[in-house]
């Protein structure tokens, strides 16, 4: 997904522009009846209609049309800002998915007929069928998405990710999945095909980054079913209140029965219309926020379950650390000095291209200042390192100077007839035990000392590790290494538990592990071996560089193929629940302060002692009511921003997170409708209207 996506913003004109007309479709009856709150609105609205139509086609003398005619107009405002909010979170979603349609274009596919002479013939990328096998050379589209079965190749994938920087595909491992739509930009590869045309990767990301195709998780549907009973209960409390007023005018023989159009006002001022008219423009931005993050989930409902988790599961290699071993330390041998070994390691280490050599240069330059050297005149000839001997080295003047794996080392010495002196072995042995990777270093047949190699702990990692405490999330490391490393990396890191040489069967069998003692689990991976334990996790994130079968598995995939990313998506599903939590304190909260005024003035006529509830004060009746009316409106698109935003998430307990609720939303949602009612009161009050 590119990077720019993440740059659209839901104040873009063109997005507020489109979602002011479809505010206005969404007023179709089939559309409003999606949201039983708004519905019921939405029926009150055409009721007050009809009721100000008819009080212009009559003399009886009742209630000013004006005032039925504003009731109205402000009903229709909040049935048009509730439709308002969801269309902007939806105009979101489908901008970031007409710039990922753009990156489509129609491609010719070669299709191999022929696969050891590689002939092969031109067919439409819509024509290809699973199983097909094409090729794909320097400078084409790969037609669909597929496994690399032959060759390596760096591969455009910046339409997807952003990235500009080239990746590498090739055949087995774990990075043997191509995209289609991604450009092959040296080499070639042959590629099975995995999917059709129209069912590829892009063609998922686009369905499921706009937000109208979204489907409710289930928290969301809970919520909306006790937001439907409590306005069906609001709407029979409402509905025995006529022929109550009614009753009550009759035996009392003074004052009047309440009107419908208050009856309408009172019942949209005391439903929960605030939630319910943002509660899906909640869940669209949640998941738009997720994808700005260059995630793409599968479901609502992966997002959700994202801010329930409980036990994060973390790969050591990429996630925690690093990625590589890295040279720390310099541990010469007696007789020899640090700067002697450095210089030493630095030469033998000049063939080596692993990230392991590197870091040895990268050490010896830091330490003493050695850099690259002029050797041309002495030619030296370098022995570079090799998987299988597990050294590297130069020879140069009859001399020879390696550096390898303790092992190989030591049995290259003693077939030269030396020897590992005991302080080096001894040496060998802690960085060993401390979790390291010891290496040795020989002139000849002599040990010149050792290099300690270490998985370096990502920087602010450990705290990072911390907030998840705070949250109550548990955090289990997950490494092949063997139990005694991964004990001192997980404690260098600050995880909660270790799971070492670990298997696809262990993975597997620790995740269920945890769910059968209720717990919600989450894990990242990235290859085929994953793939049982992705399936199995409540929240599953699939890298984009890895498998088909990992992302087949996973509920989510993260196109930037970062690791780490799975603390962004709790914390993203973490703001998800207290948006929603917030926003529902507050108009519950809100419906609470607006019965002081709309109740004394609904039924000030009826009952003239109510006029002692009426703490606002309020210039009159009418003024009352409609200033609760357009305050009921206007609040819901002044929540329309932290609805798409989400509210601000800090990793504490929950104890604390309910406090903050109750106090910041559940206080202010008694308080701002006090002083919004009254403000709107006073300016009708100014212009005559009251």
């Amino acid at each position: 997904m590119s990077k720019t996506m993440s740059k659209i913003s839901s104040v873009d004109p063109q997005i507020l522009r489109e979602a002011v007309v479809a505010s206005f479709q969404k007023l179709a009856p089939r559309v409003q009846l999606r949201n039983p709150v708004m519905f019921a609105v939405y029926l009150g609205s055409m009721l007050t209609t009809v009721l100000w139509a008819h009080s212009l086609a009559t003399t009886v003398t009742g209630e000013s049309s004006w005032f039925i005619f504003g009731v109205t107009v402000w009903l229709w405002f909040t049935v048009l800002f509730a439709n308002f909010a969801e269309a902007i979170a939806e105009g979101h979603g489908k901008a970031q998915a007409a710039s990922l349609r753009k990156t489509r274009t129609s491609v010719v596919a070669h299709k191999l007929t022929d696969h050891s002479s590689r002939e092969s013939i031109e067919v439409h990328a819509t024509d290809l069928q699973p199983d097909d096998i094409v090729i794909v050379r320097a400078g084409e589209t790969i037609p669909v998405d597929g496994e690399v079965i032959e060759g390596v190749a760096s591969v455009d994938e910046s339409a997807i990710t952003g990235e500009s920087a080239p990746v590498v595909r090739e055949s087995g491992g774990d990075r043997s999945a191509v995209t289609g739509g991604t450009k092959v930009i040296s080499d070639w590869l042959i590629i099975r095909v995995t999917s059709r045309a129209g069912q590829t990767f892009l063609d998922r990301m686009i369905a499921m980054v706009e937000g109208a195709k979204r489907q409710k998780t289930p928290n969301e549907i809970a919520l909306a079913i006790l937001l439907a009973a409590l306005t069906l209960l609001f709407l029979l409390v409402v509905a025995t209140l006529l022929p109550y007023s009614i009753f009550s005018v009759h035996v009392s023989g003074q004052g009047k029965s309440i009107s419908l159009t208050v009856l309408v006002a009172l019942f949209v001022c005391l439903a929960p219309t605030t939630i319910g008219a943002l509660l899906s423009a909640i869940g669209i931005a949640g998941m738009n926020r997720l994808s700005q993050t260059n995630v793409v989930a599968m479901s609502g409902r992966a997002v959700e379950a994202a801010g329930d988790v409980d036990v994060l599961l973390l790969d050591k290699t990429g996630t925690i650390t690093l990625g590589n071993r890295q040279a720390t330390r310099f541990i010469p041998a007696d007789g020899v000095t640090e700067q002697e070994l450095a210089e030493a390691a630095h030469l033998a280490s000049m063939a080596d291209e692993t990230a392991e050599g590197r870091s040895i240069a990268v050490l010896a330059k830091r330490r003493f200042g050695l850099r690259g050297r002029g050797l041309e005149q002495i030619k030296p000839h370098f022995v570079p390192f090799s998987a299988r001997t597990r050294m590297s080295g130069v020879r140069l003047n009859g001399h020879e100077i390696y550096k390898g794996a303790a092992e190989a080392v030591e049995t290259h010495i003693r077939s030269l007839g030396g020897f590992l002196p005991e302080a080096v072995h001894t040496a060998v042995r802690q960085v060993a035990e401390s979790g390291g990777t010891p290496l040795i270093v020989s002139h000849d047949a002599k040990v010149l000392g050792a290099i300690e190699l270490k998985d370096v702990v990502k920087g602010g990692i450990k705290e990072r590790f911390a907030e998840l405490r705070l949250m109550g999330i548990k955090t289990v490391m997950i490494t092949g290494d063997n139990p005694l490393t991964a004990a001192a990396i997980a404690a260098e890191a600050g995880v909660d538990d270790f799971l070492a040489e670990a298997t696809p069967e262990a993975k597997l069998s620790l995740i269920r592990d945890y769910q059968k003692g209720g717990r919600l689990v989450a894990m990242t991976g990235d290859g085929t071996n994953d793939a049982p334990a992705l399936a199995q996790a409540d929240v599953a994130v699939a890298m984009n560089s890895g498998t088909q079968a990992a992302k087949e598995a996973g509920n989510m995939v993260d196109l930037d193929s970062n690791p780490t990313k799975l603390i962004e998506i709790v914390s993203v599903g973490k703001q998800l629940l207290m948006t929603r939590g917030a926003l529902t304190t507050f108009s519950i909260a809100n419906d609470v302060a607006k019965y002081f005024a709309i109740l004394p003035a609904a039924f000030a006529a009826t009952y003239p002692a109510l006029k002692a509830l009426d703490l606002m004060r309020l210039a009159s009746p009418a003024s009352a009511i409609l200033s609760a009316v357009i305050f009921n409106a206007l609040i819901i698109i002044a929540l329309v921003p932290l609805a798409l935003r989400g509210v601000a998430y800090r990793p504490v307990g929950a104890a604390q997170l309910l406090r903050n609720n109750l106090l910041v939303y559940g206080l202010g949602g008694l308080i701002v409708p006090f002083i919004g009612i009254k403000a709107i009161d006073l300016l009708l009050s100014a212009m005559g209207l009251a």
